[in-house]
């Protein structure tokens, strides 16, 4: 990534966040929902990694990445 780019539009997702959930949010909610979102992924993928090398596929395919998909939310689940 080239500096000064930006990963996210960081207020159109404070103005999405705000509006569902109708209350203030706080000034680094943005950064926070990124971290959790990013986290959420990487272990998507190592979950779905293991459940592939398990059934004995060579790569990841969504087959392995919808077995997992539930468990993975479930832990992110707050």
């Amino acid at each position: 990534m080239a500096p000064g780019q930006k990963l996210y539009p960081r207020g159109t997702v404070k103005k999405i966040v705000k509006a569902h959930s109708n209350c203030n949010v706080s000034k680094n909610v943005d950064v926070t929902i990124f971290l959790d979102y990013v986290l959420f992924m990487q272990t998507l993928m190592k979950e779905a990694a293991i459940e592939s090398k398990q059934g004995g596929e060579r790569g990841i395919t969504a087959r392995s990445v919808r077995k997992v998909t539930e468990k993975t939310l479930a832990k992110f689940k707050g």
